[in-house]
């Protein structure tokens, strides 16, 4: 009981400073200098296609002119497959998965129809190109039976055709290519 006046002129004094200090701030401050408002801007919307790409929607096709795939050696392993690509215009060239095909594009994956190419971190798919028939493209169709005048001079045995490439990606019925054990009509 004898502490009770002590504590109770120590929360006065305290109380009686902290407003002392308050209100001496209040009195004695500058005034406040008039700042001009920054001017805004209006963000442009962003496109609903810059979006695609996020949580594992479609990847953007990179432009034609900058990487053709010509060919695809697919295995079932992932790190063993290879993409034939022309970049920029230049003769064509085999790129295993992981190798950079040019400065900060990297070949991410390989599929049967199509190449997953990073660049920058941004995964971009290019398409097989799709050649007009006869031009030698990059699909090759079974040899169709020439109609001759004459008859061949010496027939060579065919070897079988290779079997088609399947990919894990690939969905049974549906992206399988057709069987090519069918032997050509005459």
């Amino acid at each position: 009981m004898k502490r009770l006046p002590v504590i109770a002129v120590f929360v006065a004094v305290v109380a009686l400073s902290a407003s002392c200090a308050y209100w001496g701030l209040q009195l004695f401050k500058p005034q406040q200098r008039p700042i001009a408002a920054v001017p805004m801007q209006a963000a442009p919307e962003p496109l609903i296609t810059a979006a695609k790409g996020l949580f594992g929607g479609d990847t953007a096709v990179a432009a034609p002119s900058n990487y053709q795939l010509r060919g695809v050696v697919a295995s079932g392993v992932g790190r063993e497959s290879v993409a034939i690509i022309a970049a920029d215009g230049q003769p064509a060239k085999a790129y295993p998965v992981g190798s950079e095909v040019a400065s900060g594009v990297r070949v991410q994956e390989v599929h049967a129809k199509h190449v997953v190419l990073a660049e920058g971190g941004v995964p971009k798919r290019v398409d097989l190109m799709q050649d007009a028939p006869g031009s030698g493209g990059a699909e090759m169709a079974p040899p169709m039976p020439m109609q001759q005048q004459a008859p061949p001079p010496v027939q060579q045995p065919q070897q079988p055709p290779a079997p088609p490439v399947v990919t894990p990606s690939m969905r049974p019925g549906v992206d399988m290519p057709p069987p090519t054990n069918v032997p050509p009509r005459q």
